[in-house]
This record gives C-alpha cells, structure tokens and sequence, in this order.
C-alpha cells in the first residue's frame, strides 16, 4: 500500500520543485494510491505539470493519402464509421491511463485543442497554449526551455512521448493522420513513429536520470533538454536506432525503408 505521506517523501527527493514537467504513469503500480491523490502530490513536487491527454478515436483512415506514411489505406473502413469529432471536454484515450484524465478534468487545467494529441496541463498554460495542429509537440519543445523534466511513474520510456519530439528534432520520418472535428476532417502532420524501441535509450540517458522507489515502484526524473540531445546523437550515430523489432509495424518499416 502506498500513501500520500509515503509518495510526498520519495517525490520531493526527486528535487523537482522549481522546474515543470511532463509525466506518466501506471497507478497500479503504486498498490491503493487514487489519481487525484497522485495529481495532488505532483503538483506540491513541481513548478507545473503537463501530460498528454491523446484521443484516437477521431481519427480517420482514407481511401488514398501520401507514399510512405506508415499506414495501410482504406484498411479501416468500419473505424471510420465509428469515429468521434473532437470537443474539449472528450476523455483521454485509456491507453493514456487515469492520471491523464484526472488531470484533464481538474478545474485547474487547460487542455489544447489538437484532434488527435492534445495535451493538458496546470501551472503550464504557456506551454499548452504553443501547440498547433502543424507542430504538435510544441509543448515539449517549450518545457525543454524552460529546464522541464520528464517523470516516470511506474513505466519505462516505451511511454515517453518526449522521445518522439526528439526523433523529430533528428530528422526521422514523422507521418500524416486525419481527425474528425465538429466542422470537418482535419490534416494533422507530425504524427510520430512507434515508441516500443525507446528503453534502448535508458543508457544513453543514465547521467541525466534521477531515481526513488515507492514501496517497490520505481520513479525515474530524467532531464528533458538532456533527454532530446541524446535521443538526436543517438539516431545521428544509427539511423535506425530506438526502432521497434517486428516486421508487422508499418510506422517502423517506413522509417527504414522510406
């Protein structure tokens, strides 16, 4: 069982209280701790916090769409018909987990408004406030600058969204999407590759890595600048680091291949 006092504790070891960041997390692996509980000590450990409150089911697959874009087209023709236009008040994708939604849904957030991958935040309107549907990962960018960090609650860096902002930054492949909206489908470039390649960065990142344990789960605070430097070099020394493994992922294949 982990209590609030217990996650107090081994948070503001972690030496975050001046600077802002982005966050992800698995509750189960902290036993009985709630969302709000762990929004709540978050927010006393930080300057800010921001999280990625992604929605997929507005996307959309077309018939037809540009060469090399890591997708099957017209291979999802029954999704289409299910799909949702995006509203500000729309949940997380569960694939975010709860504290994404907790935190969406606190009175003091503010959430950006892109179709597929918004983000929402509380002491980090600025940063929210800098994405566009043309460059969706303008918030990290902007936390980077401001000395952000990234913080992992119980999960490793295949959830690290902040690498796909670096692969961007090294010049790797990123791809189109099309999202529903209440007006009409919408071109959102930007859209980044797959992410289960990304713990081959846990090394490269090791002297920019702080850690706690909380009753067994592991708290890893890795400084974001430092993180983006090292995903680039790393992608610069092998172009085809930090990619997945399996044949069958098509985001990966166009990378290699593209």
């Amino acid at each position: 069982m982990t209590d609030h006092s217990a996650l107090q504790t081994a948070l503001s070891k972690l030496g975050l209280r001046k600077n802002p960041v982005i966050a992800h997390a698995s509750l189960r692996a902290f036993g009985s701790v709630d969302a709000e509980s762990m929004l709540d000590v978050l927010l006393d450990s930080t300057r800010g916090i921001i999280m990625p409150t992604f929605t997929y089911k507005t996307m959309l697959n077309p018939e037809v769409g540009p060469p090399q874009n890591g997708i099957t087209y017209g291979s999802q023709a029954d999704l289409n018909q299910m799909a949702e236009p995006f509203h500000p008040d729309m949940p997380a994708d569960t694939l975010m987990g709860v504290l994404p939604e907790a935190l969406r849904k606190h009175p003091k957030a503010k959430r950006s408004l892109h179709p597929i991958q918004s983000f929402a935040g509380i002491h980090a309107d600025a940063l929210i406030n800098t994405q566009t549907v043309y460059e969706p990962f303008a918030p990290i960018a902007a936390l980077a600058e401001q000395d952000g960090w990234v913080l992992l609650l119980g999960v490793d860096h295949t959830v690290n969204t902040s690498i796909h902002y670096g692969e961007k930054l090294a010049g790797r492949l990123q791809f189109i999407r099309w999202a529903l909206t209440r007006d009409k489908a919408v071109e959102c470039p930007g859209f980044p590759g797959d992410s289960e390649g990304f713990n081959a960065i846990t090394v490269d990142v090791e002297k920019y890595t702080r850690r706690v344990e909380i009753n067994g789960a592991l708290v890893q605070a890795i400084h974001l600048k430092s993180l983006l430097k090292a995903v680039v070099e790393k992608i610069n020394g092998n172009p085809f680091a930090l990619l997945c493994g399996r044949p069958d992922c098509e985001r990966c294949e166009a990378v290699r291949w593209g």
